[in-house]
């Protein structure tokens, strides 16, 4: 059977994927393995998969694709959030391109649109993750939406507001103007903007004087209810108990005195606006003020403003700016930079908005979940982001969990004609609530605002197991708590410690044992990638280019756990490459004919070493996913594959041009080909699954796939036998280094000689003939005159060139070593003469120096007679 010259990923990445789904590999159910379990953050429905969800399910798969390899009982959740927020909006605009505007349609109508969009645009993203390899056990796929998820999400919310956590009441909150919703405080992203400071007078009642406020938002001056200056304050003594007039509208508000004013900001004055800033709505409260709302739900002016009526606040800021001006009222407008919120769904300027909502209490919520981290149930990684958890958890607020929207989970509230409330699963319940307590139960009506989709997707470890409704089901118990959880630093108080909240809440473990924090992905230049900057590539089109395999290790080569990647498509090529270097080794191998004559004593002692570098390496890798370093996992596997195996293995046993190879080192070279397989296949599951069924192997049955092979376990290794191959790695290399230095063809034979030190060359003898072209290697005791010489190890190793060397080049060559080792032993006497270094650095880095310490006196010794050999 004939190979193709390059791998075709197009084609073993449909055949693969497919065959294994139709054989359910991807599929679990409990037996008497080991569990491991991750359960996908659930990407918004409305998405399309970008890199973040690359990097972040490329991890996912590695991860249970290695635990599957070691035998135990993989399961991996997938599914989708409903995503409140940005759902409806893309509904809205969907409904709007029709003509059809929410307001005239019913909430059912409207959720039938919603249901109709979700099922045509809300698999998108799981379809495309197929296309990545996501070996997800699909037959489990969830939805935030579905009727068992919702109703876990009912019964937490009436759950929690019998234990007294959840309230209702009138409040400052975050208003999205686009979304016309109440946000938390996490969804408000803070950043600061480039704006305007208005210098706007107030004149003092009956009085030719006034007071000049500074302010960055002249739109509400409408809405002030007083003038607040520092009691302290001996510029403005005489004003107090005065009042002051607003302008353009004329309407009569105090002075107060109050220490929150700070003197030093603007004018030392403040206008208090109770309706439109946190911090005026409490001072307002402590002083008794009036509220006045002058803005609409979608940030237009409303008739309490008395002037420009129903024009949007930022165009209403231009209006009042320049209405101000002709009445001689602005001062002076200077720039000015300040911290902003935005929507973290719309990107909308959020609006500090009094609202009456639903909230739950969060301070004794938070303790445990503090402690799970804080005593190392649940690990960080990496560990830098304990430090801005703590402080979240420490500090947390209360939790706004209504959201005044149609899709999601309708909050569980019932009102009677008196707008009397109770909680109440069902209508049928909040009537028998209401009769029980003696109080009207005509006119129901259920709240109209929906849950917070944070609320539900907190529920997300349990809810996809049932564990909520049925929290004594089999599947429950035997895969939560769940394993790993892959996600975003972003979302760390969004999802990642509410989850933690409320698995505590109800089974009194934490949901996970392990947080991998992915990085962000950003471009060459540092930019997060984003539709709107146009820096970022369709994942879809560098699969179709790169393939999938190649993709997914060149990510992953360069995404250490919480470092942002700075990706470049280079990155895709080098992942291709490497696929294509598998390739051609696999086919350079197959291509081989055998005879039947036994391994040579060199090809022998290549397998020795080979066996024990791949154990070493193993060992190696084995540590890095321990601590998940998956970056420099896979870099040990990039290493071992192409520089030990293809590079120096290979070569090793490769049988003269034309002629055959011996068998018995074909089927160890098989043998070991198949082990590296195994090793890559978390990295790149179609190369390896296309190589694995190959007929070079042996025979395989039909579910004898990589997929479930074992994955290689760690071995004990010999240390001493691998380091003294460096040294004879180190030998080639030098004596390759010199022909090209001299222009010598490779073809040329050499002569060698060795002074060795600790090290048996005669082993390796067959070795550094055949792969440094050697015509006679000669192990001495002194130097040899006139030839050239390097370090190998403690090893001098002299080559004796059959023309006369260039006595001058090779003096300055020898003189530059030495010198450079002079300035390096200078930088280590320095650090090892550092009394805080010795005291401070762990013993294994001083003995470390001081081993760099000894080789380079060693080598310092051996150069500098070579210099004077040459004198």
């Amino acid at each position: 059977m004939s190979i193709a010259k390059t791998y075709n990923p197009r084609e073993a990445e449909k055949k693969w994927y497919s065959y294994w789904m139709e054989h359910g590999f991807f599929r679990s159910t409990p037996d008497e393995r080991e569990p491991y379990t991750i359960v996908m953050p659930p990407p918004n429905v409305t998405g399309v998969l970008h890199m973040g969800h690359m990097l972040n399910n490329t991890i996912q798969d590695v991860l249970i694709r290695r635990a599957r390899m070691q035998g135990k009982n993989a399961c991996w959740v997938p599914g989708t959030d409903h995503a409140s927020i940005a759902t409806e909006a893309k509904v809205v605009a969907m409904l709007k391109e029709q003509g059809i505007d929410k307001k005239s349609l019913s909430r059912e109508t409207f959720l039938e649109h919603a249901w109709e969009w979700k099922e045509k645009y809300g698999g998108i993203i799981l379809k495309q993750l197929e296309k990545l390899g996501a070996s997800c056990d699909w037959e489990r796929t969830k939805f935030t939406m579905d009727p068992d998820l919702s109703e876990a999400v009912i019964d937490t919310f009436i759950k929690f507001y019998k234990e007294g956590y959840i309230y209702r009441g009138v409040r400052m909150v975050n208003w999205d103007p686009q979304g016309k919703t109440a946000l938390s405080d996490e969804e408000v992203i803070r950043k600061e903007v480039n704006q305007k400071l208005y210098y706007v007078r107030y004149q003092i009642k009956d009085s030719e004087e006034y007071i000049i406020i500074a302010t960055t938002r002249p739109e509400t001056i409408m809405a002030d209810t007083a003038i607040c200056i520092n009691p302290n304050d001996e510029r403005f003594t005489h004003l107090k108990g005065q009042s002051v007039i607003v302008p353009l509208i004329n309407r009569e508000i105090p002075i107060i005195e109050d220490e929150y004013v700070d003197m030093d900001f603007g004018t030392g004055c403040l206008k208090v606006t109770p309706a439109h800033d946190l911090n005026d709505y409490e001072l307002g409260q402590k002083h008794n003020l009036e509220v006045i709302d002058i803005l609409n739900d979608d940030g237009s002016l409303n008739e309490k403003a008395q002037i420009l009526i129903g024009e949007d606040r930022f165009i209403a800021r231009k209006k009042v700016t320049n209405l101000l001006e002709e009445a001689g009222q602005i001062e002076k407008i200077e720039d000015y930079k300040s911290q902003v919120g935005f929507s973290e769904r719309t990107d909308a300027v959020i609006e500090p908005k009094l609202s009456m909502q639903w909230f739950c209490k969060m301070d004794k919520l938070a303790k445990p979940a503090l402690e799970y981290v804080e005593n190392g149930t649940i690990k960080l990684i990496p560990e830098k982001f304990f430090a801005s958890y703590k402080h979240w958890m420490l500090n947390v607020k209360d939790w706004c969990i209504s959201r005044q929207l149609w899709w999601g989970q309708q909050i569980p509230a019932w009102y009677n004609e008196n707008n009397e409330w109770v909680v109440a699963k069902t209508e049928q319940e909040a009537i028998t609530e209401f009769n029980q307590q003696g109080k009207s139960s005509s006119n129901l009506l259920q709240e109209e605002d929906v849950l917070d989709t944070w609320f539900s997707s907190a529920l997300w470890p349990m809810s996809v197991f049932d564990g909520v409704r049925n929290p004594d089901n089999t599947e429950f118990n035997y895969y939560y708590p769940t394993q790993d959880l892959v996600t975003a630093p972003e979302i760390l108080f969004f999802w990642v410690a509410r989850m933690i909240i409320m698995g505590h809440d109800y089974t009194q473990k934490p949901p996970f044992k392990n947080v991998y924090l992915t990085g962000i992905v950003r471009d060459k230049m540092g930019r997060k990638m984003s539709k709107s900057l146009g820096n970022s590539p369709d994942p879809i089109e560098l699969m179709e280019q790169y393939g999938t395999d190649g993709v997914r290790v060149g990510m992953l080569l360069s995404s250490p756990a919480g470092n942002d990647l700075m990706f470049d498509i280079s990155y895709c090529e080098q992942g291709r490459n490497f696929a294509n270097k598998i390739w051609n080794a696999f086919r350079l191998v197959k291509g081989w004919e055998t005879t039947e004559a036994p391994a040579t004593e060199s090809q022998k002692n290549a397998a020795i070493w080979f066996e024990n570098r791949f154990n070493q390496a193993v060992s190696e890798i084995d540590e890095h996913f321990s601590h998940y370093r998956l970056s420099d996992a896979l870099m040990a596997i990039y290493k071992l594959i192409w520089d030990d195996f293809c590079s120096w293995y290979l070569e090793l046993i490769k049988p003269a041009y034309q002629a055959p190879i011996e068998k018995e080192t074909h089927e160890t070279v098989k043998v070991f080909f198949e082990k590296i397989l195994t090793l890559a296949h978390p990295f790149m599951p179609f190369l390896t699954e296309e190589l694995w069924h190959d007929e070079l192997f042996k025979k395989r049955e039909e579910k004898d796939c990589i997929i479930v092979a074992q994955y290689p376990v760690v071995k004990d290794f010999d240390i001493r036998l691998i380091k003294d191959f460096e040294i004879v790695q180190q030998i080639i290399s030098e004596v390759r280094s010199i022909r090209n230095a001299k222009g010598i063809s490779p073809k040329i034979e050499l002569p060698l000689a060795i002074n060795a030190a600790g090290i048996d060359f005669e082993t390796h003898r067959e070795t550094i003939i055949k792969l440094a072209n050697i015509s006679t290697l000669d192990l001495v005791n002194e130097k040899i005159q006139g030839a050239v010489s390097f370090l190998a190890g403690k090893s001098e190793c002299f080559v004796a060139l059959e023309e006369n060397i260039d006595i001058d080049a090779e003096r300055e060559r020898i003189t530059k070593e030495i010198e450079y080792l002079k300035g390096f032993l200078i930088s280590v006497d320095k650090k090892l003469s550092n009394e805080r270094f010795i005291q401070n650095a762990k013993p294994e880095v001083v003995q470390n120096e001081k081993n760099k310490k000894a080789d380079a006196d060693t080598k310092l010794k051996i150069l500098e007679g070579s210099l004077l050999n040459l004198s």
